[in-house]
């Protein structure tokens, strides 16, 4: 019994391998005639922009701050903060009177000088014809002359005094010496502001127009520098959480590179008359060169990254894929500019790459799945 029970064990345990085996044939087979479900594009040939992308800041076209140029008590301000004021708006005003009194003084004293020099041109004269008569001796005649000279020369010191005396008047008016917005104020009415000190009354920052300064690796000076010689280049910024772009200018590139970072210094000028770029704020920043007129693009999805670079599957004519070493040019939004490896019209995956290998079958789908 014990020899027969062996028996059917033994041949009940081969039974089960054999059907352990057809199962995992069958599973086998079916896998590798299974079709993988893909998305796949068209690789065409088309103009497209070659640009630079940066980060930058907008900065003031120019900043001033407004000091007094006299010393007295600030009397009246004109101006709210942060407010838009023109060339020419009054901002402040100061107490004048001194200055006015100061003006009075050599007014008066300038007429009082003029008198003089009407009479001693007067003594002169007379001295003159005394002396070409013969009764008149010279000596008299030489000391009319420098009175009359010196008397002028006084009058002409008096007139100095007075447009001297009348800046200081007119410095109590403090006028707004560009077009821009005005920051906080730092000193307020009944405040002594002295000439030349701090703290200043207000700054005005410049803002229309406005520049950007952003950086490029140095590797790009070259190119830019000989687009640029060719004509004025576009510059795009949209500031951070904006979709909308500012179009400028590049106007400046520096005279050095920054060993410390290998970038050079770049600086757009926007006309900003909507005021959206502000000192200070963040923008992305655009720089186009010029146009690529016969540049092939793929959707830049299908790029994938392996451990000898950049790749993209291939769909052959039988439907099998090829994998494909490429060298992509630059990405702008969703399209990868591809330097070599793919041709215009080659069919490339862009959807579902992860289940493929090189020979894998391929069924173009509009979803993917497993």
């Amino acid at each position: 019994m014990s020899r027969n029970l062996t028996v059917v064990v033994l041949a009940g345990a081969l039974e089960a391998l054999v059907g352990m085996s057809a199962c995992t044939t069958t599973t086998v087979q079916t896998a590798s005639i299974r079709a993988v479900p893909v998305r796949v594009a068209e690789a065409v040939q088309k103009t497209m922009p070659i640009e630079l992308t940066a980060i930058g800041s907008a900065d003031a076209y120019s900043t001033v701050s407004i000091k007094a140029q006299v010393n007295a008590v600030l009397e009246t301000v004109h101006i709210k903060e942060g407010q838009l004021v023109k060339k020419g708006d009054l901002l402040f005003t100061l107490d004048a009177r001194p200055f006015e009194a100061a003006l009075a003084q050599t007014q008066a004293q300038l007429a009082r000088d003029k008198a003089q020099e009407d009479l001693n041109n007067v003594e002169l004269e007379r001295y003159q014809q005394l002396f070409q008569q013969g009764v008149g001796s010279k000596e008299q005649y030489d000391q009319a002359n420098a009175n009359a000279n010196a008397q002028r020369a006084a009058v002409h010191a008096d007139e100095a005094a007075v447009q001297s005396a009348q800046l200081q008047v007119d410095y109590c008016k403090i006028y707004a010496p560009l077009a821009g917005r005005t920051g906080a104020l730092q000193v307020y009415p009944g405040n002594i502001v002295k000439q030349n000190d701090v703290p200043i009354l207000i700054v005005i920052n410049q803002v229309s127009p406005i520049y950007i300064d952003f950086s490029i690796p140095e590797q790009y000076l070259g190119s830019v520098d000989r687009f640029m010689s060719q004509g004025k280049l576009r510059v795009e910024a949209t500031p951070y959480g904006d979709t909308h772009s500012e179009t400028g200018t590049l106007s400046f590139i520096d005279n050095a590179v920054d060993n410390a970072t290998g970038t050079i210094k770049l600086k757009g000028t926007f006309d900003n008359e909507d005021h959206r770029l502000w000192p200070g704020q963040f923008s992305t920043v655009l720089l186009r060169l010029a146009q690529d007129e016969n540049a092939t693009v793929v959707p830049s999805e299908s790029v994938q990254t392996g451990q000898n670079g950049d790749f993209i599957y291939v769909v052959k004519s039988d439907s099998t894929v090829e994998q494909r070493a490429v060298k992509v040019a630059r990405t702008i939004g969703g399209d990868a500019i591809i330097a070599s490896g793919i041709h215009p019209g080659e069919t490339v995956v862009t959807d579902g790459q992860l289940e493929l290998l090189p020979g894998v079958k391929v069924q173009v789908s509009t979803t993917t799945g497993s």
